[in-house]
């Protein structure tokens, strides 16, 4: 599993600098993957990393409705932008990917948060997602 634990961290490393460039998840992720095949320094893209990244993508605006909708407080750009960023994976993956299991995803994100956010933001991502859990079958059905 520590493979899917580094595809998931790149993956949220390229969400996190879309956000920062304001580009596209796409073409940072074909940056990517052009830059690691072009230079040894550059950490390698995996099949799963292209696969959230590119299954993200076309659910972006449904996912910051939802996290706008259910985080209590929070607007979507108040958010420290690496929670945003996490929530956009963790939601992604919880709700779209059927092959995780919904406990690895929070706890996925929740270690994300730890690593890279502040000590508030595992509890809220973790929150936030276990929401989003809970509200998976309907969400789904809105997609329908």
């Amino acid at each position: 599993m520590a493979a899917r634990n580094t595809a998931r961290k790149r993956a949220f490393q390229i969400l996190f600098e879309a956000d920062q460039r304001g580009a596209d998840v796409v073409t940072v992720l074909a940056d990517w993957i052009k830059n690691s095949h072009s230079d040894p320094q550059q950490p390698p893209v995996s099949e799963y990393t292209m696969e959230l990244v590119e299954g993200y993508a076309p659910k972006a605006r449904r996912i910051d409705e939802l996290i706008s909708q259910y985080s209590v407080d929070w607007t979507l750009d108040r958010m420290p932008v690496v929670d945003r960023n996490i929530l956009r994976l963790g939601a992604y993956e919880l709700i779209w990917v059927d092959g995780t299991p919904d406990a690895v995803v929070l706890d996925e994100a929740v270690s994300l948060a730890k690593e890279f956010s502040t000590d508030d933001s595992p509890a809220f991502i973790n929150g936030l997602l276990a929401r989003f859990k809970d509200l998976k079958p309907s969400l789904r059905r809105d997609e329908a």
